[in-house]
Formats: C-alpha cells, structure tokens, sequence
C-alpha cells in the first residue's frame, strides 16, 4: 500500500480510530498494528507476507536462544551467527541471485560457457533490504547485550513490521523502538497535530517536488546525447530534488503517522543539502542508515581508530557494500566508491569534517567560506546522482561526456524550469527552518502563534498539492 493511494487514505484513519477508541489496552494496540501492519505490506503482494513472518520468527527465536545460553558466549555466537547469515541469504537470493549470475555468466562467457540454466525471474520483496537490516539489529544488540531480548513475540512482530516505516524506512533499532511497544501510550495531541504537519509537508515534497520533477527527468533522459550541456546539468539538479523530495518526504509521512500512535521514530534526515562537507553529508542523510552501517560493520572493522591505510580500507568496505545495498548494480557499487574516494580524500587532507552544528546559525545567510562549501559538496552529490539514474555504467560515462562535448545552451525541457523554481522555494523554507525536526514545526514562532496564520498556511499547501499534483509514481527507494 502507497501513502500516495486513495487506499492509506481510508486505512489510516480507520486504523487510528480502532487503535485509540477500540483497542485501548497495550497488548491489544499491538496486536492491532501487526495486523493493520500485515494488511498494508500484503496489499502490495499478499505471498510475501509469509517472507517477513519468517524473518520474525528467526530473530524473535535468536534473541530467546541467545537469553538460554548467557554465559555460554561461544553457543551465542554460534546462534547470532546462524540468525545473521539465514536474513542475508534470504536477502542475497531475493535481490543479488540474478546479479551474480548474470555477471559468472558473463565472465564464463568468454571461455564459451554459459549459465542459462541458472537464471531465475525473482521479484524484489518491497522493503526487504529495510526489515532486515532492522531484523538483524535486534539480534546483534541482544548479543552484544545492549538490550533483554523480548518474550512477547506480538511486541516482536509489531516492532518488525511497524507499517509507516516497514517497506523505506527509516531502519529502526530495537533499542529505540521496541521499548515503545512494551510500554502504555496515552493519546498527546500535540504530539498528533505535529506529526500531521510533518506528513503535510512530506506529501507536499513527494507528491508536488518529487513526482513532477520525476516525469521531467524520464521524458529528457533517453534523449541524454542530444540535448544541450545547461539541460543535463539541469536535469542532474532535478534528479537531486526528485531523490530529496522523493524519499525524505517518505520518511515525514512515515514519522508524522507513528507520532499519530504515540511513537517517536529516529529522524532520518537533516536538511542534507546545507552540508558543508560530504563527511556532514552524511551525517545528515538517510541518518538511519549511515548510523546503522557505521556501528555494525564500521566500527566492527577497526572504524577509525587504527593507523590510516586501514582507515582507508574500512572506508572502502562499508561504502562498497552500501553500494551493493542500494541496488545490485555495477552503478550502484561504483556510486559506492565514488562517495568512498570523496570520504577518503576528506580525511586525508585533514579538512574539518566534524561539523555538528546549524549551519550559519543566528544569520539569515551563510558567510561566504560557507556558501563556497555548501555550493561544493551539492555538486559532488549531484554528480553521484548520474550513477543511480544510469542503467549502467556505459550510460553513466556517455551522460557525463554528453555534459562537456555538446553544446552548452539551447532549449530548456518543458516545466523542468517549473519544478527547479519549487525545489529552490523548498530549501528556502527548510533553511529558515534548518534549526527544527521539520519544516512545519513553528514553537514560540511570532508569526505563527495565530491559528488563523498557521491554517492558512496548511490550506496553501493543500491547495499547492491539488493543483500541481504530479502523477502519482511509488516510492523511489522501494526498489532498496
């Protein structure tokens, strides 16, 4: 099921109603959400449903066995151990089978072998790659002791398929999240109207920014080699709002909806295009996944407390597979150790990279050092960017020749003007709100204390989504 659909539309306020006006007691609010859950990722494909059932079980059966053998530390080992490689193998021939078969294929290939006996046609599981991760966390941190693991397997199965963040994300700890199922939640309005806002302004990112700026790039795309170097590099700007917009305005709706039950996810973005390095890039996008490889295969490696080859090397790694992650492609691997060779060189020169606060904070604009790197580390993300467009690497070079050799002016793609203006608009809205959780969020805001200002702000943007609603495509990072 799309938030975008006319189906989340009825389901969501149907589930909400049940869930504080039916099921009052907490075991019963969690057996709500697993089934409101199943019936949400099973409208998509109902034959999945039994994959992360499975995936459940397993590491609901893992964290009970590694509670058995405490104090037997070599048994435990042996059970996370079992328990992780049975989730990647699940995910390794759901996503990477064909991959690696078409690739052995093609190195057998030139000796005169060949494996077409071996391929399969297997479709991708929605958010397989985001429930595992999420699966695997719990697994680890009860091994590593960080958290009890749970007898409750409602509490379990809820927290696994918590439906506004199951199939995008963000990829919650258990640490965080499932506390919050063994715990009674009590109704907070306030709490409710500001995740609203969040998803309003989530919707108006997808649905508006995204989802135009999306038909733009898939009606010039094809056509990479004629056009002129500005519409390339134009299109290559609209391919950082559609992603921007596209799956941050995924995660608003998905944190705005758990507020609405009375749960508070990890924030998974922060205002990633005002970095001022690709290191605090990082930091700000897609938080939960960057933490999430950062403390269990990063660290693990030695992180960067060891001398700097090794830094290198780790730095390699984790980029390497985060590529692989994000699609079983060779573009997605060499996107991986483009943003690898970027970290790389950071760290090497010794460029300040430990930024953690608001950028230009107190001041209305950044000085010019800081406009200088803001301006730098977009354009290096939005080089990246040819690489997750491309369908493959031949592509990914003939779109960057394209942009040099061909000449510079000449006709702009119908409306991509439009939406470039509407993506600039939203950053200016997220820069004076850049030291906020979301761009709605407005305490002790003068010019918002009145409802009668706040709500005509709400109604402009309804009304900015109903008359430029783009058509409506699902979710750039499903395919993850």
């Amino acid at each position: 099921m799309l938030f975008n659909s006319f189906e989340f539309l009825a389901f969501l306020p149907i589930v909400f109603l049940l869930y504080w006006f039916v099921f009052r007691g907490r075991q019963w609010q969690n057996v709500l959400i697993v089934v409101a859950s199943y019936i949400f990722y099973g409208w998509w494909d109902w034959r999945f449903l039994f994959l992360i059932a499975l995936t459940s079980l397993c590491s609901y059966g893992s964290g009970l066995l590694l509670e058995h053998y405490e104090g037997q530390r070599r048994k435990q080992k042996c059970v996370s151990a079992a328990n992780i490689v049975l989730n990647l193998s699940i995910l390794g021939v759901f996503k990477y089978c064909n991959f690696f078969v078409e690739n052995l294929d093609a190195l057998l290939g030139a000796f005169g072998w060949h494996l077409d006996w071996v391929t399969m046609n297997i479709v991708l599981p929605v958010g397989i790659s985001f429930y595992t991760f999420q699966a695997l966390s719990y697994t680890i941190d009860v091994y590593q002791k960080k958290l009890p693991a749970t007898h409750d397997p409602v509490e379990f199965f809820a927290y696994i398929s918590f439906f506004p963040q199951l199939v995008a994300g963000p990829i919650e700890r258990a640490t965080n999240l499932l506390p919050q199922f063994q715990q009674q939640r009590h109704f907070d309005y306030a709490k409710a109207v500001d995740g609203m806002r969040q998803m309003l302004w989530g919707f108006f990112k997808k649905l508006v920014i995204a989802d135009n700026c999306a038909t733009v790039i898939d009606n010039n795309w094809g056509n990479y080699a004629e056009l002129p170097g500005l519409t390339l590099s134009l299109l290559c700007v609209l391919i950082a709002f559609h992603i921007y917009c596209d799956f941050s305005g995924y995660s608003d709706i998905a944190i705005g909806c758990a507020r609405l039950f009375g749960f508070n996810l990890m924030r998974n973005f922060n205002y990633p295009y005002f970095s001022r390095s690709i290191p605090e890039f990082w930091r700000r996008w897609h938080i939960s996944f960057t933490t999430w490889f950062r403390d269990y295969l990063y660290f693990p490696l030695g992180g960067s407390r060891c001398d700097k080859w090794k830094i290198v090397r780790n730095v390699y790694i984790v980029w390497g597979i985060s590529g692989l992650w994000h699609g079983a492609d060779w573009t997605f691997v060499c996107w991986g150790l483009y943003h690898a060779t970027l970290l790389v060189i950071y760290n090497l020169l010794g460029i300040n990279t430990k930024y953690q606060n608001v950028v230009a904070y107190g001041h209305l604009l950044p000085n010019i050092k800081e406009t200088f790197q803001i301006a730098l580390t977009f354009f290096l993300f939005v080089i990246s960017l040819i690489f997750v467009r491309a369908e493959s690497m031949t592509q990914v070079f003939g779109y960057l020749s394209a942009m040099v050799t061909n000449k510079f002016f000449g006709s702009i793609p119908q409306n991509g003007i439009t939406y470039l203006c509407f993506g600039l608009a939203l950053l200016a809205v997220e820069w004076l709100q850049r030291d906020k959780q979301h761009a709605l969020q407005f305490p002790n805001n003068r010019l918002f204390s009145k409802k009668v200002t706040r709500w005509a702000l709400y109604i402009i943007i309804y009304l900015l989504i109903l008359f430029n609603i783009g058509k409506s495509q699902t979710f750039f990072y499903f395919q993850f």
